[in-house]
C-alpha cells in the first residue's frame, strides 16, 4: 500500500495558495490539460507569476515558454504536471532541483494499475519526502481554491466568490465525484470554499488538507469522499479538533460491500480496511457519517445554511403536513432513519393546540389538512408555537405545492412566519410534490433565511436524522485504567490462562480446575460438583470444538470417565500432532441467552469492543455492534438495544428481563483491559451467557492474542 507521511501546514498552504506557478505540459492546443489549466487560472484572475514550460514551443498566447523545469526560477510555489505518466518521474525530478514546494500529478496508472506502478508511485515519494516537496497525486484532478481564485485542475472552472456565504470544503480521493459534489452544491446556490482531490496520495493525504481547512475562517463544513484512509489516527485527531472548533465533518465513505472494497483497491491503490470499526471510531469523534452522494449534499446544505442549529438537533423533531396518508409514511420513515418526533398531543402542546382549528389534532406528524389555502396565516401561527418548545430542535414543512397558484398562495405566508421564527430551532422546507413550480425568488427568500428547500421530506428527515445522531453522541472519553495486575503477554494465550489472567480484575467465568490426569479431573469435580465440562487445553487449539475437544454435561463420576476418553480419543483423531497443555474441568452454567463479546486493538485505528447475539445469530444475521473503550454506559446501553435481537435484553414473550447492567460492566472492563495493554491484540469471550436480571453474565470461554 502506498504510504503518507505527515505534511506540515506550511507545505499545503505553498500548494493551495501559490505565489507562483509552473505549468509542465502547457499547451495552446484547446482540451489539451495544460490549456485547460491556464484556461482556468485566468478565468479565476490569478494573479501571480505563470511559468510554462513546453519543449516544443517559445511562446503560447503571448506568453514565453521554458523549454525545461531546469530552466524555472529557485523557488515556485507549485507545478502541475499536464504530461503523460512515462515524464512524471524526470519531471518531479527536475522540478526537486529547482526547489519547487509541491506539484499536481494528473496521471494515471501508479498504484492502482499494478506492482510496475506501485514501484514508479513509490519513487515519486521517495523523491518528494527527501527534498521536501508536496505531491497531490498522482492519478487525481488537482484542486480550487475559490476563496483565492487559484484553480490547478484540468476541469473548466468559473469563479465562484463566496460573497459572504458559508464556505463547504470538498476533500475527496476521487476527483470525479469532487467534481460531482461540487457542480451539486452550485446548483442549490452553496458556497464552495476549496475541492481538492488527492488521488493515489503518493506524499499528501486527505489529512493533509483537511487541517488547513477546518482551521481556514471561509470555511464552516467539510464534506468528504474517502474509499481508505491511510492515517487513521491522525484522521480522528483532526475529527476531534474540528469538533472542538464547531465545525462539522461529513462523510461518505464507499467500502461496505466486499465488491466496493475490490473496487477502491483498483481505483486509487488503496487497501480497504475494516468498514464496520472505521465508521465506529470516526463516529464516535462526532463525524457524521452518511451513506450517498445525495445525504452528502443534504447534510452538508444544512450545516452551512443554518449551522447555529446544529446543536439543537439532539432534541426532536416535528414535521408539519398536508395530509393524512403522508403522516403514517412520515411515521415509518422515521422509524427507518432513527430519527425522533416526540409525541406531540392537546394536552402537552398547548400553545399549538391554541393556534389550531377545532377539527385539526395535535399530533407529530401535523396534519394541517387544506387549512393553509382558506387561512395562509397558519403557518405563522404554526411556527410561533413550534419555535416555544423545548423538546423540539427541527421542524420539517412537508407542504403541498401542486401548481403555481397554490405556491403563491402559500409560500408568501409560511416565508412571513419565518421571517419572525426567532429560534434556534433548524428549519427544512420540504415540499411534497418534486417538480412543482416553485419560482427563483421564493428559493432565495427561503435560503436567505437560513431554510433549505429539498425535493423531498424523505431527503430531509434522512439528512437531519444523521446530524441528529451525532447531536446525542457525546465525545468518547479515554476509559479509566483498569485496576490489578496483568503481566506482559504474547501470543496466544489459550483459555485456562486468560481466565487466569482475567478473573482477577473482575472478569465473571464458572469455577472450573486446570488438570493434567484423570484422577485430578475425578477430584475436581467432585469439589467442583456435578454437572461439569470437560475442555482441552492448547495455545495450538484456539477453536477446541472443532477438534472435539469439549464435552459438556457430565453429570457423575461414570460420565466423567467415559467424557475424558472420548475427548482424548477425539483430539488424537482430528489433531494428532498435538500435545495438550491439560484439561479445564468447569461447573455448568445455567441457561441463558447466548452472546459473543471480544475486542482487539486494530492496528490501524485502535481499541474496540465487539458485542451481540451468538449462535444462529452471529453466523446468519451478523447480529453485532462496536463500541468504543470509554463509552458511556448509557451509550453501550442503548448500542445492545438497538440490535436486531435487542428486544430479547427486556424480555420476550415471556421471558425473563435480561441483567444488561452486567453485560454493560463487562463491556467497559474489556474497553479499559484493550487501552490498558495495547499489546493485547484479540481477547475473545465466546460464549458469554446472559442471566435473568440481578444474575449476571457468565463467560464459557477465553481467548487472548497478544503482541
Amino acid at each position: 500500500m502506498p504510504t503518507t507521511a505527515r505534511r506540515d501546514a506550511k507545505s499545503v498552504e505553498r500548494l493551495l495558495r501559490p505565489r507562483s506557478i509552473a505549468i509542465v505540459g502547457a499547451s495552446a492546443t484547446p482540451g489539451a490539460l495544460g490549456a485547460s489549466v491556464l484556461a482556468n487560472l485566468d478565468r479565476l484572475g490569478y494573479s501571480g507569476e505563470v511559468h510554462l514550460i513546453n519543449p516544443n514551443r517559445s511562446e503560447i498566447a503571448g506568453r514565453p515558454c521554458l523549454k525545461s523545469t531546469d530552466e524555472l526560477p529557485f523557488g515556485v510555489d507549485a507545478a502541475v504536471l499536464a504530461i503523460p505518466k512515462a515524464g512524471v518521474i524526470s519531471a518531479i525530478a527536475g522540478l526537486a532541483r529547482r526547489g519547487v514546494g509541491a506539484a499536481v500529478v494528473f496521471s494515471a496508472g501508479f498504484a492502482e494499475g499494478g506492482e510496475a506502478g506501485r514501484a514508479e508511485q513509490r519513487e515519486i515519494a521517495r523523491m518528494a519526502t527527501e527534498h521536501g516537496m508536496l505531491i497531490e497525486g498522482p492519478n487525481c484532478l488537482g484542486f480550487v481554491n475559490y476563496v483565492d481564485g487559484v484553480a490547478l485542475t484540468f476541469v473548466e472552472s468559473q469563479p465562484a466568490p463566496l460573497r459572504g456565504r458559508p464556505g463547504i470544503a470538498i476533500v475527496s480521493q476521487s476527483g470525479a465525484m469532487a467534481c460531482v459534489l461540487g457542480t451539486m452544491l452550485a446548483s442549490r446556490d452553496l458556497g464552495v470554499s476549496y475541492s481538492v482531490s488527492t488521488g493515489n496520495e503518493a506524499v499528501a493525504g486527505v489529512e493533509d488538507f483537511l487541517g488547513p481547512l477546518i482551521d481556514d475562517s471561509s470555511t464552516v463544513v467539510a464534506g468528504m469522499i474517502v474509499e481508505q484512509f491511510r492515517r487513521p489516527q491522525e484522521f480522528l485527531a483532526l475529527a476531534r479538533h474540528a469538533r472542538e472548533s464547531g465545525k462539522r465533518i461529513v462523510l461518505l465513505h464507499p467500502g461496505r460491500s466486499s465488491a466496493a472494497r475490490q473496487s477502491a483497491a483498483t481505483h486509487t491503490g488503496a487497501l480497504a480496511g475494516d468498514y464496520a470499526l472505521m465508521r465506529a471510531k470516526v463516529e464516535g469523534e462526532g463525524v457524521v457519517f452518511v451513506e450517498s452522494l445525495e445525504e452528502l449534499g443534504d447534510t452538508l446544505e444544512i450545516c452551512a445554511r443554518a449551522p447555529h442549529a446544529i446543536h439543537s438537533l439532539g432534541r426532536g423533531t416535528v414535521v408539519v403536513t398536508e395530509s393524512g396518508a403522508f403522516k403514517a409514511l412520515t411515521l415509518d420513515l422515521s422509524e427507518q432513519v432513527g430519527l425522533s418526533l416526540p409525541t406531540l398531543d392537546d394536552q402537552n402542546a398547548p400553545a399549538l393546540r391554541a393556534v389550531m382549528p377545532d377539527f385539526v389534532p395535535v399530533s407529530n406528524p401535523l396534519d394541517l389538512t387544506a387549512q393553509g389555502l382558506v387561512d395562509p396565516d397558519i403557518y405563522r401561527r404554526t411556527l410561533e408555537a413550534l419555535a416555544k418548545d423545548e423538546r423540539l430542535g427541527a421542524v420539517v414543512l412537508g407542504i403541498i405545492q401542486t401548481d403555481a397558484a397554490t405556491v403563491d398562495r402559500k409560500l408568501p405566508a409560511v416565508i412571513a412566519g419565518l421571517r419572525h421564527f426567532g429560534s434556534t430551532k433548524l428549519v427544512v422546507f420540504a415540499g411534497l410534490d418534486e417538480g412543482a413550480p416553485v419560482s427563483a425568488q421564493y428559493l432565495h427568500d427561503l435560503r436567505a433565511l437560513g431554510v433549505p428547500y429539498f425535493p423531498s421530506p424523505d431527503r430531509a428527515m434522512r439528512a437531519i436524522a444523521r446530524l441528529a445522531a451525532g447531536a446525542v453522541h457525546a465525545p468518547v472519553a479515554a476509559p479509566a485504567p483498569l485496576t490489578g495486575e496483568f503481566p506482559r503477554v504474547c501470543g496466544v494465550i489459550p483459555e485456562y490462562q486468560a481466565k487466569r489472567l482475567l478473573a482477577p480484575l473482575g472478569f465473571p467465568f464458572p469455577k472450573g480446575r486446570f488438570v493434567h490426569t484423570w484422577d485430578e479431573a475425578r477430584r475436581a469435580a467432585e469439589s467442583l460438583g456435578y454437572p461439569v465440562a470437560l475442555k482441552a487445553q492448547s495455545a495450538d487449539l484456539p477453536h477446541k470444538s472443532d477438534a472435539g475437544g469439549v464435552v459438556v454435561g457430565l453429570a457423575d463420576t461414570v460420565q466423567l470417565k467415559s467424557g475424558w476418553d472420548r475427548l482424548h480419543s477425539q483430539v488424537a483423531r482430528n489433531r494428532p500432532e498435538l500435545s495438550l497443555d491439560g484439561v479445564l474441568v468447569e461447573c455448568m452454567g445455567r441457561p441463558g441467552v447466548e452472546l459473543i463479546i471480544g475486542g482487539r486493538n486494530d492496528p490501524d485505528w485502535g481499541p474496540v469492543v465487539l458485542a451481540g447475539f451468538g449462535g444462529i445469530q452471529a453466523e446468519l444475521l451478523h447480529d453485532f455492534c462496536l463500541i468504543l473503550p470509554g463509552e458511556r454506559p448509557d451509550a453501550v446501553r442503548r448500542a445492545l438495544l438497538g440490535l436486531k435481537a435487542g428486544a430479547l435484553f427486556g424480555g420476550f414473550r415471556g421471558t425473563p428481563e435480561l441483567d444488561l447492567p452486567a453485560l454493560v460492566d463487562l463491556i467497559g472492563r474489556i474497553g479499559q483491559l484493550l487501552v490498558s495493554h495495547p499489546a493485547i491484540r484479540e481477547l475473545d469471550l465466546n460464549p458469554v451467557i446472559a442471566h435473568p436480571i440481578g444474575h449476571g453474565v457468565l463467560a464459557l470461554d477465553a481467548l487472548i492474542l497478544a503482541n
